[in-house]
């Protein structure tokens, strides 16, 4: 473990040199709001006091069809007039070490005026697993994307916490995870972020426990407006809640992403099951000024057509907060 620490954090000195350099230092983009074919005014308005990306999940459904591949997540991110591209590990799960696939990747996003801002990192193992052989295994796995993430300019990588039994253990496993995995990742200038994403993460009490013994500057949260649920059935409905506005207002004091999570509208464009002016007032009070994800879930409506009314009821109630 340490030696293979010691080759990766050796190794990323020596890209940041070179190849490492040429992508991952790249000038960040100077924000203004995209407009979209449907609003060709949006972007003479006054300003957001948040800038909207694009989670890839919000395309889950076509991307696992083939109707769009992750290559083309830049362009449909431009046509929704959205600027920041929030990428899935899983749909180029094979190519974190493929130097010239990233650097397509970053020349798509540079054509279509996107920044790279994280990657959501699945699959990759428990981070608060309590076989400590399987952690460290799935610690090890991550840093690959560490690494990914730095090639492509992003400024971090959302992991998860689960694995867990014993919410007492799985919280100093979660701490030792979170540890060495921001110390390495704080060679390449990358912040490891944490979502909640079901069990113990998905209780905002556990989550401020966890991170009340985080000491890393490059350590956070990534908020998400649902995920709450922290047991489900076997037919994967929820048994047990928490209050998502609670959790989303503990979480915030460490965030450095947030994740708009959206199911279903009404007719006047209204998020359904989520008070998007109560989470947003949350999120201007915390001084959050940085990216807020778009993340469609819905199952009624297309894709395209529940990321256009989330972004449209994004900056409606940004306007009114701004």
């Amino acid at each position: 473990m340490k030696r293979r620490h010691f080759m990766l954090r050796a190794s990323q000195g020596i890209l940041g040199m070179s190849l490492f350099g040429l992508h991952a230092c790249r000038k960040k983009k100077k924000h203004t709001l995209i407009a979209s074919p449907q609003d060709p005014q949006e972007d003479t308005l006054s300003p957001l006091f948040f800038k909207i990306s694009l989670a890839q999940w919000s395309l889950h459904r076509a991307l696992r069809a083939g109707e769009i591949k992750n290559l083309d997540f830049a362009t449909k991110s431009r046509s929704f007039g959205c600027e920041g591209l929030e990428y899935v590990n899983s749909f180029f799960k094979e190519k974190a070490k493929d130097m010239a696939y990233l650097k397509e990747m970053n020349l798509r996003a540079d054509a279509e005026g996107q920044e790279n801002v994280l990657v959501m990192i699945d699959g990759e193992g428990q981070l608060a697993d309590a076989d400590t052989q399987k952690r460290i295994e799935a610690i090890d796995n991550h840093y690959k994307w560490v690494e990914a993430a730095h090639f492509l300019g992003c400024h971090a990588i959302r992991v998860n916490l689960a694995g867990g039994v014993d919410p007492l253990e799985a919280s100093k496993a979660a701490v030792d995870s979170l540890h060495r995995l921001s110390e390495f990742a704080k060679g390449s200038n990358i912040s490891v972020l944490v979502e909640n994403h079901g069990g113990f993460s998905s209780n905002g009490d556990w989550m401020s426990q966890v991170f009340s013994n985080i000491r890393q500057d490059n350590c956070g949260t990534l908020p998400d407006f649902g995920n709450f649920c922290i047991t489900k059935d076997e037919n994967r409905n929820c048994l047990e809640a928490y209050d998502r506005y609670k959790g989303v207002k503990q979480l915030l004091p460490f965030a450095k992403a947030v994740s708009a999570k959206s199911y279903d509208f009404d007719a006047e464009g209204r998020e359904t099951t989520i008070d998007y002016m109560k989470m947003m007032q949350m999120v201007k009070d915390s001084g959050y000024n940085g990216f807020v994800g778009i993340e469609y879930e819905g199952k009624k409506i297309s894709e395209e057509a529940g990321i256009k009314l989330t972004k449209d009821l994004l900056i409606k109630v940004g306007r009114q907060l701004s």
